[in-house]
């Protein structure tokens, strides 16, 4: 909880105010035993009815003074928790845009989304009744046992032997319980990202009729979590029962002493009421400490999460360059190595190539031979585990990571667009993008047909562009990427989902662009890199083969093994 106590310094004045009032509150509320007292032993005792009244009105004008105090201090410490959690938010949101695909690996997303959600609320909640309760509670109880020792203090020492078996009992629990509500919110973690699966993976669930496998695991992951949050809870429960076990205890033993008190006359009978109204006070606030401390130990727990990903040190901040240095090669790679957290085994192993500015490289494989990884070694998506990643001239770590991606338009494998309108989502890479602009790099995306039947621009896009095909995604994903005229162009199998004509439409309108734009071309299909300058045949995360199309059919079995599963032998190359 240090650690984040930095975002509570704005709202250090409501943190100050808040349990103060509630200071203010519970003085009040020690005065009124005394107050009871006197009614009893003066005005019941002697039957003076406009004393009793008077000390009645007295009751009820410190309550209305004591209900003012508390909605005060309640104001404060709500205004106080929900601005400190909203800062820890904005923060963790900040943290994950910062976070490098390595980071965000190896946190998960889950992970996340729980330290964002439940335990932001459980650290909020937790912060509140701690600016409420925390002095308040000590307060009133000590403040209850002196203010006994001012009416007898034979009778007070029932107090002094009390409180510290209740402050084991408190603490003691507290103890215990803290570490297990830790793995009460990783066991929350896991199930949320069982959850999360089937939600993203519905429609492949109900294909292959895994319903009742997926709520089976559903089922085992709950039941783990109700298991430690019942181990948990069984000890939490004692909390209340054991304290009120002591204060009762001590209540009979303060009423037994009392009454002989009253009999030798060292006592009187409100005085007697006075020291019972100050033991319930102390019963009263220790059930309220009881509750807070399960209540500080869940936000202790969750701010020790939430800590340790702001923690974080990422690894895409390295470097404070801002350009390039001239250099004729736009991308050089120098005996890359890239393995991803945890992986036995190397993704990509010992590449080495260069592609000038202007140049169109293409690159092949099957599946999982490194393509992606390659190209994400561009934009310094990852970090190569050995040799060097250059875009013009210059090692991507020396990079500030932002300039290094203004110069990268980066179209993703997977094709992603965000609610808003059509205009908002091709605006990403350039804000200050004119709609002429806009519709340029449309219709090189050969997307110029969707915004027809859309609705234009201003076409509504619903969250993940559930409203489009995954054709028309692609398209608008790639005309994403070309708004601003970026120097590189990474398209990462971003025509998967297009038909061979608009694929080859697709290409050639890029290759008509103007300037020197270097593009990198990621597919499966021999017909999407065969025109490349320069084609890179990935195996099993490594190069066994760098040319043109002519030169590897003619020096790579593998290549020829792809082109004519896809061409029949001796067939046109022509598309």
């Amino acid at each position: 909880m240090k650690r984040l106590l930095r975002y509570l310094k704005p709202h250090w004045r409501d943190s100050v105010l808040g349990p103060l009032f509630k200071l203010c509150e519970a003085t009040l509320e020690l005065i009124v035993p005394l107050v009871i007292a006197t009614i009893v032993d003066r005005g019941i005792a002697e039957g003076d009815r406009g004393y009793i009244l008077k000390m009645a009105l007295l009751l009820a004008l410190m309550g209305l003074i004591g209900l003012a105090f508390s909605v005060t201090a309640q104001f404060f410490c709500a205004r106080a928790s929900v601005g400190f959690v909203g800062r820890i938010r904005s923060a963790l949101f900040a943290k994950l845009g910062s976070l490098s695909y390595s980071d965000i690996d190896r946190i998960g997303t889950s992970t996340m989304i729980t330290r964002m959600s439940a335990d932001s609320t459980k650290v909020q909640n937790g912060l509140n009744l701690a600016l409420r309760l925390l002095l308040r509670s000590p307060f009133v109880v000590f403040g209850a046992a002196i203010m006994a020792f001012t009416i007898d203090f034979k009778s007070a020492l029932t107090f002094v032997a009390v409180i510290p078996l209740l402050s084991i009992v408190v603490f003691g629990i507290m103890l215990l319980t803290m570490p297990m509500y830790k793995r009460v919110q990783g066991k929350t973690d896991a199930l949320l990202c069982t959850a999360r699966e089937n939600l993203d993976g519905v429609r492949v669930i109900r294909a292959f009729g895994k319903e009742e496998d997926e709520i089976a695991e559903f089922r085992e992951e709950n039941q783990l979590l109700t298991t430690v949050s019942k181990r948990v809870g069984r000890i939490s429960a004692l909390m209340n029962p054991l304290t009120f076990l002591l204060i009762n205890a001590a209540i009979l033993v303060l009423i037994y002493a009392g009454a002989v008190e009253v009999n030798l006359g060292n006592l009187s009978q409100g005085q007697v009421l006075a020291l019972y109204n100050y033991m319930s006070q102390i019963l009263v606030e220790l059930i309220k400490l009881a509750n807070l401390i399960i209540s500080i130990s869940k936000a202790l727990a969750s701010a020790t999460r939430i800590a340790d990903v702001l923690d974080v040190e990422s690894t895409d901040t390295d470097g404070k360059a801002v350009c390039g240095v001239g250099s004729e090669y736009a991308v050089e790679l120098r005996g890359v190595y890239a393995r991803y957290a945890g992986a036995p085994e190397a993704a990509l192993e010992n590449i080495s190539f260069s592609a000038k500015w202007g140049e169109t490289v293409g690159i092949i494989g099957g599946t999982g031979s490194g393509k992606s990884t390659l190209v994400n070694l561009i934009p310094a998506f990852y970090r190569a585990e050995a040799g060097e990643v250059l875009v013009d001239g210059v090692n991507v770590c020396d990079y500030d990571p932002r300039a290094l991606r203004e110069m990268i338009g980066m179209c993703p494998q997977r094709a992603v667009l965000f609610s808003g309108t059509v205009r908002d989502n091709l605006k990403w890479r350039d804000p200050n993008a004119s709609d002429e602009e806009i519709m340029e790099a449309v219709k090189i995306a050969q997307a110029s047909d969707v915004l027809d039947k859309k609705g234009g621009l201003d076409a509504v896009i619903e969250e993940g562009g559930r409203n489009l095909s995954g054709g028309q995604r692609q398209r608008l994903t790639i005309a994403r990427a070309l708004v601003g005229n970026p120097r590189i162009l990474v398209l990462d199998d971003s025509a998967s989902a297009l038909d061979f004509a608009t694929d080859a439409a697709l290409r050639r309108a890029i290759a008509d662009m103007k300037g020197k734009m270097t593009v990198f071309i990621v597919s499966q299909r021999a017909s999407s890199v065969m025109n490349a300058d320069k084609i890179i045949l990935l195996d099993d995360g490594a190069a066994v083969g760098i040319g043109t199309h002519a030169e590897l059919m003619e020096k790579c079995e593998l290549y020829r093994e792809i082109y004519y599963t896809q061409f029949k032998k001796g067939g046109s190359e022509n598309e």
